[in-house]
């Protein structure tokens, strides 16, 4: 089974959560730093929400944070373009009769977006929620969590992600990693090659 992550790995999203870290922190007058893009990254809402409370000192609720944050992003899934070749690249494995699905740390409601706007919601077999899952992607704990939810052995899972975290919590899981290059995670780079199976720059490479 091929396990994708949503955001910059199928769709470009990454740079709508940079711009909204960057509008939360500053209406507070903090900066939008590498360690605060690392903490955050691929977490779910509710714990992004407690690292931002903890991160800035904040003395509002969680509940605040998060419904800030879905303000500032908007509609902005359902106008967030694919990565290119996202398209193709299923269109073909499902050709060759692979077993698709997806694996997000998104917002639900995001991610079904996203997935209705562009028509790529019959490519997929299911799609896993971290969120729903109540743990980040960063473990092999979400891993194993979320190939046993599709019913698959991990080492049956091949995925394909932008963060390295994540790529590292799976390699943990036993599961095969592709990852995916995406500009917001440029600094980290030379890290991914070594974590994953395959590192590709863009998804035509695997067409």
């Amino acid at each position: 089974m091929y396990l994708f992550d949503l955001d910059s790995t199928l769709i470009d999203s990454n740079g709508i959560w940079a711009d909204v870290d960057r509008t939360f922190l500053s209406r507070r007058g903090f900066s939008y730093t590498r360690e605060y893009r690392d903490g955050m990254a691929h977490m779910i809402f509710p714990l992004a929400a407690e690292f931002t409370r903890e991160y800035c000192h904040l003395d509002e609720s969680c509940e605040a944070i998060m419904a800030e944050w879905m303000e500032l992003a908007k509609d902005s899934y359902a106008h967030v373009a694919l990565k290119p070749y996202a398209r193709e690249l299923l269109e073909r494995l499902r050709e060759k009769g692979e077993r698709l699905a997806v694996f997000t740390s998104a917002v639900p409601e995001h991610c079904d977006t996203a997935l209705a706007v562009h028509g790529l919601t019959p490519y997929f077999e299911r799609v896993v929620y971290a969120h729903e899952l109540g743990i980040n992607k960063s473990t092999r704990e979400a891993f194993l969590r979320a190939a046993e939810k599709l019913g698959v052995a991990p080492e049956d899972c091949t995925l394909l992600d932008d963060s390295v975290r994540s790529c590292r919590a799976a390699k943990e899981a036993g599961l095969t990693v592709i990852g995916v290059y995406d500009a917001v995670f440029a600094d980290v780079e030379t890290e991914m090659p070594g974590v994953c199976d395959r590192f590709i720059h863009s998804l035509g490479e695997l067409l």
